[in-house]
């Protein structure tokens, strides 16, 4: 259940049977006819890497399910609002404990079956029981009532912002529990299959291929497919990120995720291409292993950070943080006390330690996946950094499951001293990061800093009721909590990532929606 998008190994077939490929396959976007249905978006890394079921997946897969399951709310980036989905109008009460959602009428699965509250009921108290990736999005829910067809009342323990929580990127879409008839639905999913309600269903998937998934129009589809659309969605796996410009240039993908900010901006001008940059609410962080390293340490290397440095060198990719919760997200403030780069203040906070400059070296080990230039870019600056303090900092490139792997070691040993990834939030609120990186964890999941703070933990159990009735005291604590978490420096806070995407212009309707990081929606593209 990672967060992190981690590159996948480069296939072993040759550029030149690449290209090949792709020009005579049957899901190339090159020529006009092919065009106008066929949508295929580049990852530079494999899509489904954490099963195929709605209710546990974490990962990588939040680009092809959010195509094929939908959520009773979305959340809308220009009103900074919820949008009707699968519901068409919410209330609550004014103590916050019962939610009231009123549901589409006429949506079938892509099983046929119709969804009617009794469906959505059954798949949102799978998902909570499960409680695999972010299900604690329904973690106020009681009980659920369904008054009538199309009608689902929500009984909380706790006040909560249940129609945002309900717009969430990951456990939070409404699914066919009876898809699998008496068998098990979680076999029958990952078989796989999909019973979503969304305007694409699963035509294919070679997994570990390039042409990974296929999705094909759902033709019952509610919202109907009169006017342009894409019939078919592609996601095509391409490490190489100068593979994927070639591709784009010659029309043989729609969209490119991902590729180095020097080879983005080459795209420049470049006949029928089109470059989007936006900000975006995911950020890098270096989780700081708090069981190994005293306080002093962890400021210290808060401190020897070249923020202004590793902003630089990645052209555009990247903006400066302001403590925990990016820019444009609910509880981002900024005025709080961040760390800025001050070699100086690093030393002396080392020598306070026992180590730096004219004292015993300090040796210390740093993970990144494999493969990411920008988290390799982080890593190698640094560790230069730290050597002028006499920190001798080893860099350990690995594939993402190995690293999550000794992260979560049972062994404190086994684990690293600085963990580097990527983490964006679960709906439009900060909570993801306190719960799932800060909150006390017996056995660590999420977090790998290791870090515990009785005080932060009621903080964190309570601030979700206060946003649902007193949003101003809800982000106050927000602006508490970060504070004595840069304080206590368990993460140092990298950088906010800047999205840098590449596409054709043989479409329109395109929008970034930080709140469904690196999904296209592809049903609302005009082809």
């Amino acid at each position: 259940m990672r967060r992190h998008r981690a590159r996948a190994a480069a296939p072993g077939a040759a550029l030149a049977l690449l290209l090949a490929a792709c020009g005579g396959g049957s899901y190339g976007s090159g020529g006009k006819a092919a065009a106008s249905a066929v949508f295929t978006y580049d990852t530079y890394t494999q899509v489904m890497v954490d099963g195929w079921d709605p209710a546990t997946e974490y990962s990588n897969g939040i680009i092809a399910m959010s195509n094929m399951y939908e959520t009773l709310t979305r959340y809308n980036p220009v009103t900074h609002q919820l949008d009707p989905l699968l519901a068409t109008r919410w209330s609550h009460s004014p103590d916050g404990l019962t939610w009231t959602f009123q549901l589409r009428h006429g949506v079938r699965f892509h099983t046929g079956r119709l969804m009617t509250a009794q469906a959505a009921r059954a798949a949102i108290l799978r998902t909570k029981r499960l409680g695999g990736g972010a299900s604690y999005i329904w973690g106020a829910v009681k009980s659920i009532d369904t008054p009538g067809p199309f009608t689902l009342v929500f009984h909380l323990s706790y006040p909560s912002p249940l129609a945002l929580e309900a717009s969430a990127d990951y456990s939070a879409y409404i699914y066919d529990t009876r898809a699998a008839g008496q068998g098990s639905l979680t076999k029958w999913l990952n078989a796989p299959h999909d019973a979503g309600t969304g305007p694409y269903t699963l035509q294919s998937w070679h997994n570990g291929q390039e042409f990974e998934v296929v999705l094909k129009a759902f033709r019952g589809y509610w919202g109907g497919w009169s006017g342009r659309h894409f019939t078919k969605v592609v996601f095509r796996v391409v490490p190489q990120d100068t593979t994927a410009a070639q591709l784009l240039r010659a029309g043989q993908v729609s969209f490119v995720e991902q590729m180095s900010p020097s080879l983005w901006a080459s795209l420049r001008g470049a006949p029928g291409i089109r470059l989007v940059s936006a900000p975006s609410w995911q950020n890098l962080l270096a989780q700081l292993n708090t069981q190994a390293l005293s306080l002093p340490v962890r400021q210290a290397i808060s401190y020897a950070t070249d923020y202004p440095g590793i902003i630089a060198a990645l052209k555009g990719a990247a903006v400066p943080s302001s403590g925990i919760v990016p820019a444009g997200l609910f509880g981002h403030f900024t005025n709080l006390p961040s760390y800025a780069y001050d070699p100086a203040r690093a030393a002396r906070l080392l020598r306070q330690a026992g180590y730096g400059p004219g004292r015993r070296p300090l040796s210390l080990t740093l993970t990144y996946t494999a493969g990411d230039s920008n988290e390799q870019v982080v890593a190698t600056l640094l560790k230069s950094t730290l050597a002028r303090l006499n920190v001798r900092l080893s860099v350990q490139p690995l594939a993402w499951a190995t690293q999550w792997a000794k992260g979560k070691s049972a062994s404190p040993a086994a684990r690293q001293d600085i963990f580097v990834e990527y983490w964006w939030p679960d709906y439009a609120d900060p909570y993801s990061w306190f719960v799932n990186l800060l909150q006390t964890q017996k056995q660590p999941f999420f977090n790998l800093s290791y870090y515990s703070d009785r005080t932060l933990d009621s903080q964190i159990a309570r601030v979700e009721s206060l946003v649902a009735t007193n949003p101003a005291a809800g982000s106050a604590l927000y602006r508490t909590m970060q504070v004595e978490i840069l304080r206590q420096a368990p993460i140092v806070f990298l950088y906010n990532t800047n999205y840098q995407y590449a596409m054709t212009t043989t479409f329109s309707g395109f929008q970034v929606n930080p709140a469904y990081p690196n999904v296209v929606f592809a049903y609302d593209l005009r082809p």
